[in-house]
């Protein structure tokens, strides 16, 4: 079977993109999984850039298709910040710890009014194939930012025990979700489906 390569260490994101991808016939495989060590700088203005460049960079390395993702919250009333700095928001020389981000966004928008605590988490996605075309998409999932955060926690998605759907009357949580609102609602989730069918095309070729 065909192999797919996923570019993260990061866990929660692997699961997920082999959960959005299972109807899928190929293994997706994580970077540890072929013994890729090698880190990115992620030199990037934006999401797309810094998607781009890691599919490339990982596609170049392993010889396989190669999906990399690159995203992030963005909050109105900070102007769009943290952004593409979602991870290396506070301490810039390294990434910052779930927690650590948590109580940056409680104590930065905390005089911040409801009706002004717009945001939304966004992600570009790129597959970069081996003779070096890359396609992108993008899923985004728009909510307010929560006076407090959600008691549950899922590692390396910090945002999501921020980010509060009105509509549901729950956070962005994919324990809080029911199997069918993680479904409609997952924004790496619509971004991979706008690729499955580029994805398919490869598996046929």
């Amino acid at each position: 079977m065909q192999k797919l390569l996923i570019a993260t260490t990061n866990l929660a994101k692997l699961e997920e993109i082999q959960d959005c991808l299972s109807d899928l016939p190929f293994t997706c495989i994580g970077l540890k999984d072929i013994g890729i060590a090698q880190k990115v700088e992620e030199t990037g203005s934006t999401f797309e850039e810094n998607a781009i460049l890691k599919a490339k960079t990982y596609a170049k390395l392993s010889g396989l298709p190669t999906l990399a993702d690159d995203g992030g919250l963005e909050i109105d009333a900070l102007n769009g910040e943290p952004g593409v700095h979602s991870h290396r928001w506070i301490h810039k020389d390294r990434e910052d710890e779930d927690e650590e981000l948590i109580q940056h966004v409680i104590e930065r928008m905390k005089r911040i009014p409801k009706n002004k605590r717009g945001a939304q988490l966004r992600v570009v996605i790129a597959l970069a194939l081996s003779h070096g075309n890359v396609h992108t998409s993008e899923g985004v999932i728009r909510g307010i930012i929560a006076p407090k955060p959600s008691s549950y926690r899922r590692k390396g998605f910090p945002y999501r025990s921020l980010l509060y759907l009105p509509e549901l009357k729950k956070y962005y949580n994919h324990d809080e979700l029911s199997k069918e609102e993680n479904k409609a609602y997952n924004h790496r989730r619509k971004a991979l489906e706008k690729l499955k069918p580029i994805i398919l095309k490869i598996i046929n070729e």
